[in-house]
């Protein structure tokens, strides 16, 4: 760090940052990264790094059709228009061309179909009727390690380990951070540093709602998702919006790893309410089926029998035989020689359950699900042998529970230039923010996967693109105190 006024600062080392440090120095800026943990990628990096976006050269490699319009219909349709539409229709409109911009980078999505968000390729994200899942070589950390490449390329500094301590203001406009209690000015800031799902006490106040998970509650986002970002909009008075909104993934109470590491519930399974009855196809996408869960009056419970757990893989740390059997015989999972037996240890109606489970037998095992099309959703994940029936006793009933917080989408207000405003609506001069420090586009309802990584680097390239414009017009005309349309 010098006495030199920055051209732009970036605030985190994500994908949001680097996407950011990346395109600002493209534009010719000089860019100074700072990140709060010892290494760059954040949450990106733990990610599958799967991007949602529409018209892309790998849709049209399979003869896709498929728009931007079209991508901005179904998420705002999604989250019932609950979001700001020029916002969105900003973002849907620059997925693609950010998707494009990848590939040039270096990172490699094939043309041809995945079966799930670890098969590069593409894959269907979420509730979609047009795939738009796009599935990189090297997952997360593929996409980081390209970005990084470009960011050497291009002379980003990084600071690595520095948390940022506050946002510098004068007359106004911000113009640059504090950080290890040096001033480090700059003529344009990004907020980056992710979302809060690290810090209790912010869960607490900005999505409450994952606390319903009790016990069960685990977290998968980066170490430095810690609500920085928040901290920051205090200091200039920003707006904050997307309260309440974040992503919960549905899991077993007993997990307490994503499903790389712990596993996947058998094939041969079904949900069941406290009435005893099945309500949802058990493989929907997670974009909708946490809210399914969560509109049932009582606890959902997973149904399968002994050779369903016996027909369980090796080599994760939940969902094996051996965990199962543990978590059964220390009462926590339910175990009963026969469905009857079940139905008392759960307090459902035996009747119910029986012709539940009776109804599944008749359908999935050969080939069809009238009720919920589940057939449907294992043929897009690549699945071609149809489920055995639930019929081999011992039977189990694992608690299912949206446990897994993943991102929250709380955070600081933006425009369609990742412009931060105020909470008058008006442009905070000389401060932009991406991802889930910049919120607005991740919404009530998540859009499936690949929608955070997707608004993390399609915001950060426009945040670093306006930053930067800004910055030309501060170093030009200081008195120049609006952003740049990109």
């Amino acid at each position: 760090m010098t006495d030199d006024t920055w051209d732009v600062i970036v605030i985190g080392g994500g994908g949001a940052g680097l996407a950011a440090a990346v395109t600002a120095a493209e534009q010719g800026a000089s860019v100074l990264l700072f990140e709060s943990e010892t290494e760059l990628g954040g949450s990106t990096q733990l990610s599958a790094g799967l991007f949602t976006a529409a018209g892309t050269s790998v849709q049209r490699g399979l003869g896709i059709e498929d728009s931007a319009e079209k991508f901005f219909q179904h998420y705002m349709d999604l989250n019932q228009w609950m979001l700001q539409p020029g916002l969105i229709r900003t973002f849907c409109e620059n997925a693609g061309p950010t998707l494009e911009w990848l590939i040039e980078l270096g990172v490699q999505i094939p043309a041809r179909e995945s079966a799930n968000a670890h098969m590069p390729g593409l894959c269907q994200a979420g509730v979609e009727d047009v795939w738009r899942g796009h599935v990189p070589k090297d997952q997360g950390y593929g996409l980081v390690q390209v970005l990084d490449k470009a960011r050497r390329r291009h002379g980003v500094e990084v600071v690595l380990g520095t948390r940022v301590q506050k946002l510098l203001a004068e007359d106004g406009r911000v113009v640059g951070v504090v950080a290890d209690d040096l001033d480090v000015p700059a003529h344009a800031v990004v907020v980056a540093s992710g979302g809060f799902a690290q810090d209790p006490e912010l869960v607490d106040r900005y999505y409450p709602v994952a606390n319903n998970a009790g016990e069960s509650l685990f977290v998968v986002a980066a170490p430095g998702s810690r609500g920085d970002h928040l901290a920051f909009g205090r200091d200039v008075d920003a707006a904050v919006t997307g309260d309440g909104w974040g992503l919960m993934l549905p899991t077993a109470y007993f997990q307490r790893y994503h499903h790389w590491q712990s596993g996947f519930p058998p094939k041969s399974r079904i949900h069941v309410n406290r009435h005893g009855r099945r309500f949802m196809d058990e493989d929907a996408s997670y974009a909708v089926s946490a809210g399914i869960i969560e509109a049932q009056d009582g606890p959902v419970w997973a149904i399968f029998d002994e050779r369903a757990r016996l027909g369980l893989p090796s080599g994760y740390t939940d969902w094996i035989p051996g965990r199962v059997a543990e978590e059964a015989d220390a009462g926590r999972t339910l175990r009963a020689g026969t469905l009857a037996e079940l139905a008392a240890l759960l307090e459902v109606p035996a009747d119910a359950l029986a012709v539940t489970v009776e109804r599944w037998n008749a359908q999935l095992p050969a080939g069809t699900d009238d009720d919920f099309l589940r057939h449907r959703t294992l043929a897009n994940k690549g699945s071609t042998a149809a489920p055995d029936p639930i019929a081999h006793g011992p039977f189990y009933a694992v608690r299912m529970l949206p446990a897994e917080l993943v991102c929250t989408h709380a955070g600081l207000e933006i425009d369609s230039n990742a412009a931060v405003v105020d909470r008058t609506g008006s442009a905070i001069p000389g401060l932009f923010a991406a991802g889930e420090a910049g919120a607005g586009i991740l919404g009530l309802r998540y859009v499936g996967g690949g929608n955070a990584v997707a608004n993390a680097l399609t915001m950060g390239r426009i945040a670093g693109r306006n930053a930067a414009r800004a910055s030309r017009l501060s170093s030009t005309h200081p008195s120049a105190l609006t952003s740049a349309r990109p």
